[in-house]
């Protein structure tokens, strides 16, 4: 396999992960600069990097995107490696960059009265909306010169309405590099299995639709 693709992935993922957990740890704008702060960024990197890897920057979209079909899981293993990889060495140079500012480096923990079910359910739901606009607008190419408009416009949405339950991360990567910096990993199952399972549905549904 290529090396372009993942390092891609790598850096479209450290990319999303130190703005997007950067805005949440300074509190920039508070939910609405977070949500902008993710969303901009992923429209930005579709069109940066959308060529050269897909800018999936989320395990769980390319699980979706493999579980429909859409990309052989030999390919994706590496995928997940060069994400994971890039979610945890933004984490570990915003710690180094925001010093005593960092706090929990906008980990995605569960709100206070939301048990890991509901979360789980939030995450999956949620996850399905992104993991269809992908789908539609950056792989079957459904909206042209509008996919990263589309993509990143749904997980700004997605924030805004999840951010208080769960946090929205909706990408294991998101969670995994904060909250593994951080020593925040309560509950992470839910951040892993959710947005994977919401993935897959919202592909194979967006394919089914447009087949």
């Amino acid at each position: 396999m290529q090396s372009k693709p993942l390092l891609a992935e790598a850096f479209g993922t450290f990319v999303l992960v130190f703005l997007g957990a950067g805005a949440g740890a300074l509190g920039v704008g508070g939910l609405n600069g977070v949500a902008l702060a993710h969303g901009l960024a992923l429209m930005i990197l579709v069109y940066a990097i959308g060529g050269v890897s897909g800018a999936h920057v989320n395990p769980a979209i390319t699980f979706g995107v493999a579980a429909a079909g859409k990309m052989p899981w030999g390919k994706a293993v590496p995928y997940w490696v060069a994400q994971l990889a890039g979610g945890i060495a933004a984490a570990v140079v915003l710690k180094y960059a925001l010093g005593d500012g960092a706090g929990k480096l906008g980990a995605t923990t569960l709100a206070a009265g939301v048990s890991p079910a509901r979360g789980l359910v939030v995450e999956a739901v949620l996850t399905s909306f992104l993991a269809a606009a992908v789908m539609v607008s950056g792989v079957l190419g459904k909206n042209g010169n509008a996919a990263g408009l589309a993509i990143g416009a749904t997980l700004t949405a997605a924030i805004l309405m999840g951010g208080p339950l769960t946090g929205a991360s909706l990408n294991p990567a998101r969670t995994l590099g904060p909250g593994l910096i951080a020593g925040e990993l309560a509950d992470v199952w839910v951040y892993l299995l959710g947005p994977c399972a919401g993935a897959a549905a919202g592909s194979l549904l967006a394919k089914h639709l447009h087949a």
